[in-house]
């Protein structure tokens, strides 16, 4: 039965598409992948990028930080009109570091989102 309606198909279905046509569904594909590429990668991306800068802005003195080096450090002040900030990491030793360099705000708190299964 299946054979039978394969060969009872017209030509006009079983051609194949004109060279413009493919050309068009290959070019179609390729802006699908890249706007696939940007949503996927760069979008979220360049949030942490605007989320990072707007942490890096907000830094205040005492802000407990971690560093790009792995230093667990608290904010001592930030050093005017330049991109440093001078940190403590404790004991006395005061270091001047990039701005950049400062990976994230640390909290004290615990977090409580968790539940607890006890």
């Amino acid at each position: 039965m299946l054979i039978s309606a394969a060969y009872a198909a017209s030509d006009a279905a079983a051609a194949a598409p004109s060279a413009g046509e493919a050309m068009m569904l290959n070019f179609l594909m390729i802006l699908v992948l890249v706007v696939l590429f940007y949503v996927l990668l760069i979008m979220p991306q360049q949030r942490r990028f605007k989320e990072h800068n707007a942490m890096l802005k907000g830094l205040q003195k005492g802000d407990k930080v971690l560093t790009a080096a792995g230093f667990l450090a608290t904010v001592d002040h930030m050093v005017p009109d330049k991109d440093e900030v001078v940190i403590d990491l404790g004991g006395g030793i005061k270091v001047t570091a990039l701005r950049s360099t400062i990976q994230m705000r640390v909290d004290d708190k615990p977090k409580t989102d968790v539940k607890s299964t006890v």
